[in-house]
């Protein structure tokens, strides 16, 4: 069964360039990968003139692209669930998953201002940690794991104990 944890945090905060760095040192040990992203506006969209855009457009409930090294899916769900979906890469060593600040998993909160902080009262469940590359914080986040949002070793680190703890 995968470990899942999210990166949650507002636009600019550097999740999606963590969640990268954090996918590189994860495979140096050996690890396999799964990334879910969190398309809350709906901004994501295929390639334009692209084949499985193509598809999607006219209507196909699921358009899935198989290459030599990779297969694409893109399919119409209401009300995708988050769970199912982890669930479907249980097989990997870690699923790791942006966004969906709402959903239980355990999550690190990243920012990199003290508006972008907010996201921690933004969160129902408290983070099990922050990422930040903000050298002074306020009191009110004493209690949580500081870790340096741009040491991905100790980030990979702090990830592997996190869920050796959980285990025990």
């Amino acid at each position: 069964m995968a470990h899942c944890i999210g990166f949650t945090g507002y636009s600019g905060s550097g999740k999606t360039t963590l969640i990268a760095k954090l996918v590189i040192e994860m495979k140096r040990r050996g690890k396999q990968i799964a990334v879910l992203k969190h398309d809350a506006h709906g901004h994501y969209k295929e390639a334009s003139g692209a084949d499985s855009t193509i598809f999607a457009q006219s209507g196909a409930e699921a358009v899935v692209t198989i290459s030599t090294d990779s297969i694409h899916v893109y399919e119409k769900k209401c009300k995708p669930d988050l769970q199912e979906q982890i669930n479907a890469y249980a097989h990997m060593d870690y699923v790791f998953v942006e966004g969906f600040k709402r959903e239980k998993h355990p999550k690190i909160a990243v920012f990199r201002t003290i508006e972008q902080s907010e996201i921690i009262q933004a969160l129902e469940h408290e983070p099990i940690a922050i990422a930040t590359d903000m050298e002074a914080l306020d009191s009110r986040f004493s209690t949580l794991p500081k870790l340096d949002l741009n040491d991905i070793v100790a980030l990979a680190d702090f990830v592997e104990r996190y869920f050796k703890a959980e285990q025990f």
